[in-house]
């Protein structure tokens, strides 16, 4: 094979059985970004592109399902010619590309960030905290950002955070020299069924935490069934620990093969690479097989 053709996966038996059987009334196509469709610093492949043309073509949407606030997801699905919801902040909000709005928010309760915050300063020595909103973000000087710098809000002791905020929808906690897998298994055990809590990076010291019950799943349920389709007819894909509710609920998952453990173990089946076209080659041949 030259350098310039697209790789294509091979299957087994069963794996083509059951692709066979999903094809004949899938109706939705949910994916992750980063490290899914979007590889290391680069962008949306061409291929990529064009599959998730061909499914809107054939009336089946495409919605991102993101750890990415809305601000990180405009100009993303413009290049990406996307269009309608995306499911952003891990469920926590539903933003409308076309109406350029938030339509649906699944906040957390002040006392319950108080709580957080209490429960995990000495679990976690050294860690930090930022407040995620619709509107923007703001932080602790603890919490060393890398992307938003300068868009803060606020920067400030936690309490101080707290004043005049506007609803809070993910909190996000560093504590370097913790490596993010670790950081979820202590915050699990800390805080129960006080929130949901994951992450998006293993490399990364960093963990996100919604509402309890709201993931990705949650809200990609409440979003697919606006369109008349269950988890039956929904194809997800994505490749982190934040990605794992909605692998296990969809009618058909894929993990990436370059991605996290238990992204694979929760889904159905393993597609290529992020950087290889993962999605589009399982997406071209759905749509063979309508």
């Amino acid at each position: 094979m030259s350098p310039e053709e697209p790789r294509t996966a091979t299957l087994d038996d069963a794996t083509e059985a059951a692709e066979r059987e999903f094809a004949r009334g899938w109706g939705l196509v949910a994916t992750d970004l980063d490290g899914t469709v979007i590889p290391r610093e680069r962008p949306v492949s061409a291929r990529t592109l064009a599959a998730f043309a061909a499914c809107e073509r054939a009336g089946i949407p495409v919605v991102p399902v993101t750890g990415r606030p809305p601000r990180w997801v405009t100009p993303l699905a413009e290049e990406a010619g996307l269009r309608g919801q995306v499911v952003c902040a891990n469920g926590a909000v539903v933003f409308d590309l076309d109406a350029g709005e938030v339509v649906r928010q699944h906040a957390i309760p002040v006392e319950v960030l108080r709580e957080v915050a209490a429960r995990l300063r000495p679990a976690m020595p050294g860690i930090g905290f930022a407040l995620e909103a619709v509107v923007g973000f703001r932080r602790e000087a603890a919490y060393a950002t890398r992307f938003d710098g300068g868009l803060e809000q606020r920067v400030a002791p936690f309490e101080e955070l707290l004043l005049d905020a506007p609803p809070v929808v993910k909190v996000l906690a560093k504590c370097p020299g913790t490596l993010s897998d670790e950081m979820v298994a202590i915050a699990a055990r800390e805080m129960e069924d006080l929130v949901n809590v994951t992450h998006s990076n293993a490399a990364d010291s960093l963990i996100e935490i919604m509402a309890a019950g709201v993931s990705k799943a949650s809200t990609l349920a409440e979003v697919a069934g606006d369109r008349g389709v269950g988890a039956a007819g929904v194809v997800a894909f994505g490749d982190m620990p934040n990605d794992l509710e909605m692998l296990r609920w969809a009618g058909r998952s894929y993990a990436m093969a370059d991605g996290h453990p238990a992204a694979r173990e929760a889904a159905d089946a393993v597609a290529p690479d992020c950087g290889d076209d993962g999605v589009a080659q399982v997406l071209e041949r759905l749509l063979s097989r309508r």
